[in-house]
């Protein structure tokens, strides 16, 4: 199974574990986008809606492509009810958006998953003139609140973390879009913090793609140190989040 398609294996925990965005970060992209009713929006890979709330909630034009048919299912059923709310089950690589265009274009820690030369340049092409492009993603830091667990968390990574398959980070380069047209690129950056028990955070970590797909018995073993080295920390993790928001602009029309 390809990793991009590997959490919608997992609906229910990835609704309930995986991170949510600062309430900044949203307030200041809604502010830059002018995003409100009258303005139509594309979110890509919405998951379980981890990002949804405060986009949909403008009262925008709210529309989102989800590859994961559970997935998908979970967002018809918590945001269905919404007039405002559309949703197709597809691939955002091959799926014909006809003539629809946005106003803004979203991403969080999705488009990743997309060949570059493709998110960018179809993007691109779904924007309107003056659109913008958002990508968001989170850097959680468990190291500096407590070095001697994350330590005791490196051993037993190293003992039992064995992937099938290897997954490669850092294809994608966010910095990249001035090559496919866009404009005014830019990094912002927001702060947060998620605390743990050792259940939660070994459900957490069972949320990753490359976790997931850990053969047995190494997958059991794995998850049973990360639960005891956590517990042994007085059965609390801490994780400094790093919200990071890349923003870039398609040029407006110009007049002749």
């Amino acid at each position: 199974m390809e990793f991009r398609k590997v959490f919608d294996t997992i609906p229910e925990q990835f609704d309930r574990y995986r991170p949510r965005y600062s309430a900044e970060l949203f307030a200041a992209l809604i502010a830059y986008a002018g995003i409100g009713p009258g303005k139509s929006v594309l979110e890509l890979g919405p998951g379980t809606g981890q990002a949804t709330d405060p986009i949909l909630h403008t009262g925008c034009d709210y529309h989102a492509i989800e590859l994961g048919e559970h997935l998908y299912g979970m967002m018809k059923r918590k945001y269905g009810q919404y007039p405002n709310f559309h949703i197709v089950n597809d691939d955002f690589i091959t799926h014909d958006f006809g003539n629809q265009t946005f106003d803004m274009i979203y991403s969080a820690a999705t488009i990743q998953w997309i060949p570059e030369d493709i998110a960018f340049s179809k993007t691109f092409a779904l924007l309107k003139p003056g659109g913008t492009l958002a990508m968001m993603l989170t850097r959680g830091d468990y190291r500096t609140p407590n070095e001697e667990l994350y330590n005791k968390i490196q051993q037993v990574y190293s003992a039992y973390f064995k992937p099938e398959t290897q997954y490669k980070h850092g294809a994608f380069r966010y910095t990249n879009a001035p090559d496919y047209g866009y404009t005014d690129v830019e990094k912002r950056e927001f702060y947060g913090k998620r605390e743990f028990t050792a259940e939660e955070y070994a459900a957490f970590c069972g949320t990753h793609c490359d976790h997931i797909v850990i053969p047995e018995p190494y997958k059991s073993k794995l998850f049973d140190g990360l639960r005891q080295a956590v517990l042994e920390a007085g059965n609390k993790i801490v994780f400094n989040d790093t919200f990071v928001l890349y923003l870039a602009k398609k040029p407006p029309l110009t007049e002749e």
